[in-house]
């Protein structure tokens, strides 16, 4: 399927956010998961903990986008990739009070 100028366009936008992410945390890794009609969720993990995710209009624009920025892909988003994740009092708030009427953050 050919690309579109559009969407080479959005691939480059997205690199260079995933860069600056990198950049900002001391390098990343990624996982592209599907999101339905929303497009591709661009997960990504700083080498420091940080974490952060993007939203590709499709797979293919996020696989180009992590290509471009020169993003390690992880398949899976399994126990050895997510224990890189730091979270903090903030997250974890936010999952209790989501998940038992806990404090909201808003």
């Amino acid at each position: 399927m050919a690309e579109t100028k559009q969407e080479e366009r959005k691939a480059a936008r997205l690199a260079k956010e995933i860069k600056a992410f990198s950049e900002q945390h001391g390098g990343s890794e990624g996982h592209l998961a599907h999101i339905g009609q929303a497009g591709t969720r661009i997960v990504l993990v700083g080498t420091d903990g940080g974490w952060g995710d993007l939203v590709a209009p499709s797979y293919e624009v996020a696989k180009q986008a992590a290509e471009k920025a020169g993003l390690t892909l992880h398949e899976e988003f399994d126990g050895e990739f997510a224990a890189k994740v730091t979270t903090g009092p903030y997250e974890w708030t936010r999952m209790a009070g989501i998940q038992i009427g806990g404090p909201s953050n808003s």
